[in-house]
């Protein structure tokens, strides 16, 4: 039977009719499975007026009120992270350990919103002045909101939500319209939680609904993950509107091979790196700079492990990577194999032919490829790809591949491969991106650091989650506090304490 998505407001699923839709597709088997609703103005604005409403309610509710639902919640959203998981596999067609993975990633941000109580604790400093206290508190912008792509339906948004909800705000989610049953999900686990009606709202939709939310007047803060051509308009847009704004961008993660590592940990870390969820991930690694010395024994190792790797439907237990999400992103991905033989690179290993277990033929497949001896100058170094194309770039040694990775105008995440301990603290200092990997291939921070780069990766001064997440989420208030005591009031008036020119 065929589904349709609505948005989710006030509490729950929102009757009105859909003026305009879009449809949801089996990426395995290429076969549309449903229709999502696509929110214009009215609707964005119904979202937004329901959360301003419940707003001073939620910033009212105790830190420990506030702490129950979120464990509640987080309870509800492990018993059910199965079901989650299953419909991120069905939409967008990663395998189910790799959307398994992506649920477990999101409530380890959860587990952190139920410590609240003790990120929200200002500062105090006593008698500052004479009888003059001094402190600080931490309060709720009011209404915020986050746009989140498709590559992670659940995980992304549990990035935003969780923890600004825990610190008094409401919430509008604006999830991508090609996989939208997920926070339909999540909406229904928070109800389920006792998370007051209004909260927490989803509207689906295009770039009228983003829009829409980036220049409502009521809308305090905008949170986006996404391309960075659309980062860069998010943060444009919405902070000629007032708002505050993070927004993350683009990636073009570097992995470096020197001569010393371990080339059979890098093989799989390049692997699982470069074609977990078909590279449809922001900290992908999609660019292998090694070493020349050793570039043909590590693109041996590569090309071993590629012709065992198991590329089939999300729900056929035995598949370790899936189908892109669409037919026409599958084709640009596929059109970087042409342009870059076209322009000097060695297709190394070609995903087209790549065999898959069980798939229809007209699903999204693009099995894992490789593209060696490319240069800085070919369009699949300069673009990011976004699936599962590999650029093995050959260097003459370190110093080659830190210029390589500082002069990419992102800076999102990378990587070194090395048993040379001097050699990993250096690059950690001089390489110029936001999150760094010595031995491990895909540097995501836990949920209590933060996530974010450098460059054109980031536009905004706050990374996702973590502290950071939390200074983004509120605004701080300093208070200057003076209590009379009639006995100790000093003779012939008041002391303000304050020196005169202060």
């Amino acid at each position: 039977m065929s589904k349709h998505v609505t948005h989710w407001i006030g509490g729950g699923a929102h009757e009105g009719p859909a003026e305009r839709t879009g449809d949801i597709y089996d990426p395995a088997s290429g076969t549309v499975t449903g229709t999502v609703a696509l929110a214009g103005a009215e609707e964005v604005g119904l979202a937004v007026a329901t959360a301003k409403a419940a707003f001073p309610g939620w910033r009212d509710t105790s830190l420990s009120r506030r702490v129950q639902v979120l464990f509640r919640f987080r309870e509800l959203l492990r018993a059910n992270s199965d079901r989650l998981a299953a419909a991120v596999s069905s939409e967008h067609g990663k395998v189910f350990s790799d959307a398994q993975g992506e649920v477990a990633r999101g409530l380890e941000v959860v587990d952190f919103a139920c410590g609240i109580p003790h990120l929200l604790k200002g500062g105090y400093s006593e008698n500052v002045s004479t009888g003059v206290d001094a402190y600080s508190i931490l309060q709720p912008l009011g209404v915020v909101s986050g746009v989140t792509p498709f590559n992670f339906p659940a995980m992304v948004p549990m990035w935003m939500f969780p923890v600004a909800i825990a610190c008094g705000n409401t919430f509008v989610l604006k999830p991508s319209e090609k996989d939208p049953s997920a926070s339909l999900i999540l909406a229904e686990l928070w109800a389920e939680a006792g998370l007051p009606d209004g909260v927490f709202n989803v509207v689906h939709g295009d770039r009228v609904a983003v829009d829409a939310l980036l220049e409502h007047p009521d809308v305090a803060a905008v949170s986006f993950v996404g391309s960075t051509p659309i980062a860069r308009y998010v943060y444009r847009n919405a902070a000629e509107h007032g708002k505050r704004v993070q927004a993350l961008g683009g990636a073009k993660n570097h992995m470096v091979v020197l001569p010393d590592a371990d080339l059979d940990l890098a093989a799989d870390s390049a692997v699982s790196a470069g074609f977990g969820s078909a590279g449809e991930r922001c900290m992908a690694i999609s660019a292998v700079a090694v070493v020349d010395s050793v570039a043909d024994d590590l693109l041996e190792r590569i090309r071993e492990r590629v012709s065992r790797l198991r590329v089939g439907p999300g729900d056929d237990d035995r598949s370790e990577m899936g189908p892109l999400v669409t037919r026409e992103h599958r084709d640009k991905v596929a059109s970087y194999l042409e342009s870059g033989v076209r322009e000097g690179a060695t297709l190394a290993i070609d995903g087209r032919v790549h065999p898959v277990l069980g798939g229809k033929a007209d699903g999204f497949w693009l099995g894992p490829s490789v593209l060696d001896h490319v240069d800085p100058g070919m369009s699949c170094y300069r673009e990011e790809i976004f699936g599962p194309v590999l650029s093995v770039v050959r260097v003459r040694d370190y110093d080659e591949a830190v210029r390589l990775v500082n002069g990419n105008p992102y800076g999102n995440g990378t990587a070194i491969f090395t048993n040379d301990g001097g050699a990993a603290r250096r690059f950690q200092n001089e390489i110029e991106v936001g999150m760094v990997g010595i031995n491990v291939p895909i540097p995501v921070p836990m949920a209590y650091y933060s996530f974010g780069g450098w460059k054109q990766s980031l536009f905004g001064d706050s990374h996702a989650h973590g502290t950071e997440g939390v200074h983004f989420y509120t605004r701080t208030k300093a208070v200057t506090a003076r209590w009379t005591d009639p006995g100790q009031r000093p003779e012939g008036g008041v002391d303000l304490g304050f020196p005169t020119n202060g």
